[in-house]
């Protein structure tokens, strides 16, 4: 059921959802890349580039499900850029994402620097990545979400034919792709329905998620010469 809705909707299983399903269960961390994931990767004036509400709520249904999976434990919940956005500050401010890094040019090295904060191994990340800068990553991680890209057939089937993703997108970069991937890991876990309830019923279940969340304080990190520095 869960395989047919999103194959419908254009999404490539590179990956049996089987399979996805066994690797899902061990995440205790979600990764996101930033231009090209959330947005389209156009920039604005000021070098900075959007998010929508719709892909916002995807990553925190996906947390509260993990949450869930996880028997009340928090997944980790970051972003590694290889700019500086400043609306990715905000999403992770607001969100209480506990980490975003900017100007991460290898982004291997600076996953390293956040498995280690909170005593992760790579198959327990689902990364949600889009193009070149992020295969460093791609390779060693658990979970792999491409953003697809109709403009860049290659790379896409460079990617797959190299096993570097799990699931292609069927929407877009700039469509909402996020939400899609979210609804897609939830779904597999069978924590959708869950989810959706408890969110409606807001206490006991979903509240205590919420303060859980709330009371992660982000930390915010330029990666230099040296690695990853506090902003």
């Amino acid at each position: 059921m869960i395989e047919k809705t999103f194959t419908a909707l254009g999404g490539q299983f590179v990956t049996p959802a089987d399979v996805l399903t066994e690797k899902l269960k061990a995440v205790r961390a979600i990764v996101f890349d930033w231009d090209g994931v959330f947005n389209d990767g156009v920039k604005t004036e000021a070098g900075s580039s959007s998010f929508s509400e719709v892909d916002s709520m995807g990553t925190n249904l996906l947390r509260f499900g993990f949450w869930l999976h996880h028997g009340g434990q928090l997944p980790v919940a970051a972003v590694i850029t290889g700019v500086t956005n400043g609306l990715a500050d905000t999403l992770v401010g607001r969100e209480h994402f506990h980490a975003c890094y900017s100007q991460a040019k290898h982004k291997v090295d600076v996953l390293a620097h956040l498995l280690e904060k909170h005593n992760l191994e790579p198959k327990e990340v689902a990364f949600f990545f889009d193009d070149a800068l992020d295969l460093s990553v791609a390779e060693i991680v658990g979970v792999r979400i491409m953003i697809r890209r109709n403009a860049n057939p290659l790379f896409t089937n460079y990617v797959v034919q190299n096993g570097l993703v799990d699931y292609v997108t069927g929407s877009q970069s700039g469509q909402f792709a996020v939400r899609e991937g979210c609804e897609l890991m939830l779904g597999l876990l069978g924590q959708f329905d869950t989810v959706m309830v408890e969110r409606l019923r807001y206490k006991p279940i979903y509240d205590q998620y919420y303060q859980q969340r709330q009371a992660i304080e982000p930390s915010y990190w330029t990666v230099g010469p040296n690695g990853p520095e506090p902003k």
